[in-house]
């Protein structure tokens, strides 16, 4: 396959990288800065240009948008409508300007959208997925999701500050950044019908977007979902725990460990799934690019397609609402 990836930042040239391990060969990049383009020609070999529109033009068959979030549906849009399937960074979008003609346009064009929600890959997370399917904890009754970590920690070769991150006109701030958390739990325990929330800025964090949120969604069944995502914490964190009427489950992503606690023999299980966490963070997200390719070739459907990302979406927008206005907000069904 001819694959290009939009965008060269952190993330991209991460794509990038795990596309060459898999034997991904006809590979091209762009971005509009000069100094990501040389990095990705000089340290991966892979040809660059400035320019989508061009790209485009030569036979790509898959595009991976990983641009900041104000402009995935501009890039993704330019990738469907040269016939090309589509990976797309998540969220999705940063608004809902545009984006039912987006997916109205991938279906007419019979063209895969995939949205990136790599910790669906995790392998920690997906024994966490079998243990609940399998009833090892008995009927779910609450969850608690954390995620936290210094913002200037995230690219410190870079000022966080120029980041998407912190800019509020490129798709920034936690709510939509740190969108993983409610993927996760929307794929444990379902869809979300209504969200209340808390956020704001509290740091000295020169950035114009929330840099902590609070959130309680509630699922059809009457679980209340606790979550917390911050741009703050020093000590990286990024945890759940879950209870339900049989037993206790807890993953933590920094330590690679489930632990089961179960209420028939009071007793706990650890599951351990690296020693050296960077093996476990690159194998996610290789996971995630071969399901990628395995879905342009319809050899899988989408872990995350175009209308879960927007469900997705609706979820955080929703939290936005409920704290301009103060209120519980339903999620659209």
């Amino acid at each position: 396959m001819k694959l290009l990836v939009v965008g060269c930042g952190s993330i991209g040239k991460r794509h990038l990288r795990n596309l060459q391990r898999l034997g991904e060969t006809d590979l091209i990049a762009c971005d509009v800065r000069k100094d990501r383009r040389t990095e990705v020609s000089q340290q991966l070999g892979v040809p660059t240009v400035e320019d989508v529109t061009p790209a485009l033009g030569d036979g790509v068959q898959g595009v991976l948008v990983c641009t900041p979030t104000s402009f995935h549906t501009e890039h993704a849009r330019l990738a469907l409508q040269a016939g090309a399937h589509v990976f797309i960074e998540k969220p999705i979008a940063h608004s809902l300007d545009g984006l039912d003609e987006l997916l109205a346009l991938a279906e007419r064009s019979k063209r895969t959208i995939c949205v990136g929600c790599n910790f669906r890959f995790e392998r920690g997370m997906r024994h966490v997925k079998r243990l609940l399917d399998d009833g090892a904890i008995g009927r779910p009754l609450g969850v608690r999701a954390v995620f936290g970590q210094y913002l200037p920690d995230w690219h410190p070769w870079e000022d966080y500050r120029q980041g998407y991150s912190a800019r509020r006109e490129l798709g920034g701030g936690v709510l939509l950044d740190a969108v993983h958390e409610v993927d996760y739990l929307t794929w444990l325990l379902g869809p979300v019908r209504s969200v209340v929330c808390f956020a704001g800025k509290v740091s000295d964090l020169q950035i114009d977007v929330e840099d902590h949120a609070a959130m309680l969604l509630r699922f059809p069944s009457g679980i209340v979902a606790e979550v917390h995502v911050d741009y703050l914490q020093r000590a990286y964190q990024r945890s759940l725990d879950l209870y339900g009427s049989e037993g206790t489950l807890t993953w933590s992503f920094q330590d690679r460990e489930v632990r089961w606690f179960s209420a028939a023999t009071k007793s706990w299980q650890v599951f351990r799934f690296a020693q050296d966490p960077t093996d476990s963070l690159e194998e996610m997200y290789l996971a995630e690019m071969q399901h990628f390719i395995q879905c342009c070739r319809d050899e899988a459907l989408p872990m995350l397609d175009g209308p879960g990302a927007r469900r997705l979406l609706h979820i955080a927008l929703a939290a936005k609402e409920s704290v301009a206005t103060n209120r519980i907000v339903d999620v659209p069904r």
